[in-house]
């Protein structure tokens, strides 16, 4: 692939619909949904997932919806994202089409001009059963991550995660997720403090406690992903060792410290807030960012640096890059 376009441009193709800072997570409001389709081309998949990252929506998937969906020609492949349906309107399906079209003229490649998209109403059973039916349980490292409808075995070595994928980001599968697994699994030695700044659904903070941790705490712009960490955490009987606040970074206190800070959120996000990410952890404490997608490698690189964090490894999955490191002296 070409070169992509300056990191503001995508910077603004990643913001999502509805203003709401990319990379903090959203939740499922609303009793319908509608499907949006996109036809996308092989390799560019992540980078149109990003355009839907944000509120309204509340999920995002790849493939088809099911077995009788029309086939694509080779090198296409669907990308589908769910929207409740009273968010639904004219207005919002314009905004999809223009951020589209935004996105292919800021990476200047033809592949993606003129994406073909469609908006399929979705009955709210249809909705559960696609995900029960399409989304299966898969290992990384020794995490196992289940559903909650999920009845079959794991291997006896491995650390089962249940997570009820429902209709909302933070499933474990996207790139970043995993590289964020490997490397607290990697790194965890037992007895640590976390902190996952943008939790989400709360899987790196459950990650982390199965792999050793003593106690987590997460926070989310969102204040309904309290209801979604608090889940995770009761289903796999880590609640008391966990803790969620509401809100951004002004949730942090001003005395806290951590043994280890996780953050995988969007990049813009990480540059913006990498001296607070830094202040809270410990000096002799490790990190994990994700969320950079290739374009922001350098500006979210020189960021991290400039924070006093010395990077120490730097992981490159597809178009995503991940940040670890340490506090510098």
């Amino acid at each position: 692939m070409p070169p992509l376009a300056p990191a503001e441009a995508e910077k603004r193709a990643f913001k999502g619909l509805s203003g709401l800072p990319a990379g903090l997570s959203c939740r499922p409001m609303g009793k319908n949904w509608t499907e949006v389709r996109v036809i996308v081309p092989d390799g560019w998949g992540e980078l149109v997932a990003g355009l839907f990252a944000a509120s309204p929506f509340t999920g995002v998937a790849f493939g088809p919806s099911s077995l009788a969906s029309e086939p694509l020609p080779e090198g296409l492949g669907y990308l589908r994202a769910y929207v409740p349906s009273d968010h639904d309107s004219d207005a919002l399906r314009q905004g999809v089409r223009k951020r589209l079209d935004e996105l292919a003229e800021s990476v200047g490649d033809d592949e993606l001009v003129g994406l073909p998209v469609r908006f399929h109403p979705l009955p709210e059973e249809d909705w559960a059963n696609s995900w029960k039916k399409s989304w299966k349980p898969f290992r990384c490292g020794d995490i196992a991550v289940v559903p909650k409808h999920y009845n079959g075995p794991v291997r006896a070595t491995d650390k089962r995660l249940v997570l009820d994928p429902g209709g909302v980001f933070g499933t474990g599968r996207h790139a970043t997720t995993r590289t964020c697994i490997k490397v607290i699994q990697a790194r965890m030695r037992g007895g640590e403090s976390v902190l996952d700044a943008g939790c989400g659904t709360g899987i790196l903070a459950g990650v982390a406690l199965l792999s050793g941790a003593r106690r987590v705490v997460g926070f989310d712009l969102d204040p309904s992903a309290a209801s979604h960490f608090d889940e995770l955490m009761t289903d796999n009987n880590l609640s008391a060792q966990a803790t969620f606040r509401a809100g951004g970074f002004e949730v942090l206190r001003p005395d806290e410290q951590y043994d280890v800070v996780v953050a995988n959120i969007y990049s813009d996000i990480i540059q913006d807030h990498a001296r607070d990410l830094r202040r809270v952890l410990k000096s002799d404490g490790w990190f994990v960012f994700s969320g950079c997608p290739v374009h922001h490698a350098v500006a979210t690189r020189k960021a991290i640096a400039a924070s006093g964090l010395v990077i120490e490894a730097e992981h490159v999955r597809g178009l995503w890059h991940s940040f670890e490191g340490v506090r510098g002296k």
